[in-house]
């Protein structure tokens, strides 16, 4: 059998494992900077629980798990007959991967709200999956960051989560533009364009903007029947680039109401934080969101969002609990990976898994070497020693592999004396040092 993978799937190798855990180590310490609390979820959801949170597009990217046993026992016979998948699914799968990790955080704070303190603020680290087409930038299983608060309305919160995004982007090094809109003002525009029936509709279009220009808006919206002077009057609000400027040409308590609450989600923000942009063409299609929303993306290469969130007023309602309040982001960890790996953004301390590596020459001294590794690994620092005594090439050569910055070279001579052969594999140089002055020079040398 040919070994693979799943299609969207990936392996990761040591490299890769070290960058990734970087970066989720930095996602994770700012969370916790801003008081957020860790949470974990099931990988498998009820479907009914996943169903209709995402929009039509959402429910045909879910992964459904077939039931348990002999699936087609209780398949439904009139949908399997008329290979009906859509009426058969009901019938053969319960479950389903989660698609992101916020609509079973709704359904973990209504089943723990007892046991909760709000308002709550979460954040949780974990894999999700879309049976979306793989291409670059996107796969079908990956990891997400969110970070959310449920019980509150205040605008204080949006702007934390701003904030958030311009702190961890500026650890990582990463240049940003950070969008902010709000559903309200799309559902405004709607309104002034006459066309609040086909809100949906029209903010699925303006979704799109990125990827076809406004040409292509201009023709999506009107296969949905939006006429030309409508389109107009839609594009000419969606130029204005300041809250201020859109403000001006809004008439209706909705589209109103959206700005005054971007107007107060600015007036939070610290005037330092100079990479968030009010961005009327952002739309992020999820019918969860109710009000400001929000997305990351890279300035210095090309790549879709590498992160994104908002507001939902409802989304605990659907599971029996009323009038909750939530906002949160998330941090799309697997393109931020590739963003920062194309950019070469990783330093050589992230890189670096060990920190020095013995080498024997014979199996006496593979034995007195082992006891030397012990005490540096007492002492704190990651090393290993070659298992076996082999041929020096062999051994520099997979210590070159390592990209391991030092290596401790141990025959008769150092077993007998004590001196032990210390060489700096950046530069070449090798002295003879005690186990003492090497810890003081692996100590200074190193960071730990």
């Amino acid at each position: 059998m040919k070994p693979s993978i799943p299609k969207g799937t990936r392996d990761f190798l040591p490299q890769e494992v070290r960058r990734r855990k970087y970066i989720f180590s930095t996602i994770e310490e700012v969370f916790k900077k801003y008081g957020f609390s860790a949470i974990e979820t099931p990988t498998m959801e009820a479907l009914e629980t996943l169903t209709g949170k995402y929009g039509e597009e959402g429910d045909r990217l879910l992964f459904k798990v077939l039931n348990n046993g002999d699936y087609l026992a209780k398949a439904n016979p009139t949908a399997l007959e008329n290979r009906d998948s859509k009426a058969l699914t009901s019938s053969i799968s319960k479950r389903g991967l989660r698609y992101d990790l916020t609509v079973p955080f709704a359904r973990f704070v209504v089943m723990h709200q007892n046991e909760l303190n709000f308002p709550f603020k979460r954040y949780q680290i974990q894999p999700v999956w879309r049976a979306d087409r793989p291409q670059k930038g996107r796969y079908q299983e990956f990891y997400q960051c969110d970070a959310d608060v449920v019980g509150s309305k205040s605008l204080m919160l949006e702007a934390e989560l701003l904030m958030i995004y311009h702190e961890v982007f500026k650890s990582l090094n990463l240049n940003v533009n950070i969008q902010i809109n709000n559903r309200k003002v799309l559902h405004g525009i709607a309104i002034e364009a006459n066309v609040g029936d086909k809100f949906v509709e029209m903010t699925t279009a303006i979704d799109k903007m990125d990827k076809i220009g406004v040409d292509g808006v201009r023709k999506e919206l009107n296969k949905i029947g939006i006429t030309s002077d409508q389109i107009d009057l839609i594009i000419s609000l969606l130029s204005c680039d300041k809250v201020a400027d859109l403000k001006s040409k809004i008439t209706n308590d909705i589209g109103l109401a959206g700005i005054k609450e971007l107007e107060q989600c600015f007036s939070y923000l610290p005037m330092e934080i100079d990479d968030v942009r009010f961005t009327p063409t952002l739309a992020r299609g999820l019918n969860y969101y109710t009000g400001c929303i929000m997305e990351v993306k890279a300035k210095d290469i090309q790549m879709g969002s590498i992160g994104g969130g908002g507001r939902y007023d409802d989304l605990t309602g659907v599971f029996g609990m009323k009038d909750m309040s939530g906002v949160g982001i998330s941090f799309g960890a697997a393109r931020i990976y590739d963003v920062m790996r194309d950019l070469e953004l990783f330093s050589d301390d992230v890189d670096k898994d060990l920190d020095i590596l013995l080498l024997a020459m014979d199996d006496e001294s593979h034995r007195y070497a082992f006891k030397v590794l012990t005490q540096l690994r007492q002492e704190g620092f990651s090393a290993e020693l070659y298992p076996e005594p082999a041929k020096m090439k062999k051994q520099m050569k997979y210590a070159n592999g390592r990209a391991v910055p030092f290596v401790i070279l141990i025959g008769s001579d150092e077993c007998s004396s004590g001196l032990l052969t210390l060489k700096n594999m950046n530069t070449g140089e090798q002295e003879k040092l005690d186990i003492s002055e090497i810890t003081k020079k692996l100590t200074l040398s190193i960071s730990f």
